[in-house]
């Protein structure tokens, strides 16, 4: 009898063990779905599907679900939604996030439940340096970091007089504040508009008023689609050359058109970065929609992939919170970037590059192309603000 006990328990054990290994992992994506701004919520929710096609629709060996939740752009909204994904759906992790707004509001209710979050677009300042948090990672960058390049470009390039115009939001502030870093010429006048504007009449007529060497603007998304044709359609465009960082890209492009031409931006990633992740990553997601990513797709495609390594590192034991941010911190994975690190504050240690938009294939839209490498191994300004040790 007592043998017999043994051997149903024995095969207790070997059965349970399938079980523990095909557990679900629950994972609440974050970004905009509704709305003008849409448009870029759908390019990141479109690459962590590829993401997920990529890895048999498995994180780290683990079945997954992906609950996809829309913040409107709205900080408190994006809060009621996160708070939703962990007490509703009960997600393991939070991930995404288009707006540093509305990541600041979102990173302490997710981190204070002992859940990580990864953050795939929004670079707010003050999560890379005070506020940093063990329990929060980003797979894009600082806020400031891309147009501190621009401003290195212009400044190297003696140009003068330049007028700078953003939303007026923790991101357009870090993004002027990074671009003064490194230019060091005349700021004609520091304008900040209304976020998610989309009339910039008025400001157009001021701006030409004060006859500027150049101009530099942020303005992503529906914003920056429609500052950029009607900057064209006033014929400022051969006027007062236009320097911008995450308003020229592949979804504005194809709503300007030829208005894109001879612009130049500063970026992390390209689509056409020769590295071996990043061409795998274009020719699929083109192959599956049609069109070219964008960076925010790619970035996002990037913190699936690092979840993916982390769950993989502690055997799909998901809440060893301490081993998932031992692994994420190693960035042992293949990401569109290339090889990185992390740095103290978890933000990436990386290259930044100036980019112009130049004639594509004959009959299509203009595309996007590397120029120059501006910084290599390039580190945020707030990581020392950042008391993590590691």
């Amino acid at each position: 009898m007592r043998t017999k006990l043994f051997a149903v328990a024995v095969a207790a054990l070997f059965a349970a063990s399938p079980a523990l290994a095909q557990q679900k992992l629950k994972i609440g994506f974050i970004t905009t779905l509704s709305g003008p701004l849409g448009v870029i919520g759908k390019h990141m929710k479109d690459s962590v599907e590829l993401a997920l096609d990529h890895l048999n629709r498995k994180v780290g060996g683990l079945e997954t679900e992906v609950v996809y939740g829309d913040d409107q752009a709205k900080p408190d909204v994006g809060l009621q939604v996160a708070k939703e994904m962990m007490q509703k759906d009960n997600v393991d992790i939070v991930a995404g996030i288009i707006w540093s707004n509305v990541m600041l509001a979102v990173v302490p209710a997710v981190t204070e439940t002992g859940r990580i979050m990864v953050g795939t677009n929004a670079g707010a300042s003050p999560l890379a340096g005070a506020q940093c948090n063990e329990r929060y990672f980003s797979t894009s960058w600082n806020n400031d970091q891309s147009p501190e390049a621009l401003g290195k470009y212009m400044q190297d390039q003696g140009i003068n007089d330049v007028y700078v115009l953003a939303p007026n939001y923790q991101a357009g502030k870090d993004m002027v504040a990074g671009f003064k870093r490194y230019y060091k010429g005349r700021i004609v006048d520091e304008v900040y508009t209304r976020f998610g504007q989309t009339d910039y009449q008025a400001e157009i007529t001021q701006l030409r008023s004060k006859s500027p060497k150049a101009v530099f603007v942020f303005y992503p998304g529906g914003m920056g689609i429609q500052f950029l044709k009607q900057y064209s359609e006033a014929g400022l465009r051969g006027t007062y050359p236009l320097y911008s960082v995450f308003t020229v890209d592949e979804i504005s492009i194809p709503a300007i058109k030829h208005a894109a031409l001879g612009q130049y931006e500063a970026r992390f990633w390209s689509p056409d970065l020769k590295v071996p992740a990043s061409q795998k990553y274009v020719a699929d997601f083109q192959k599956k929609y049609g069109h070219l990513p964008v960076f925010y797709g790619a970035q996002s495609y990037d913190g699936i992939l690092l979840i993916d390594s982390a769950v993989r590192a502690v055997k799909g034991k998901v809440k060893d919170t301490k081993g998932m941010i031992a692994a994420m911190r190693k960035a042992n994975y293949d990401s569109i970037r290339g090889k990185f690190t992390f740095n103290v504050n978890h933000h990436p240690i990386q290259n930044f590059y100036l980019l112009k938009a130049v004639a594509g294939p004959a009959g299509k839209d203009p595309v996007l192309e590397i120029q120059q490498t501006v910084f290599k191994n390039h580190k945020d300004a707030y990581y020392k603000d950042c008391k993590m040790k590691w």
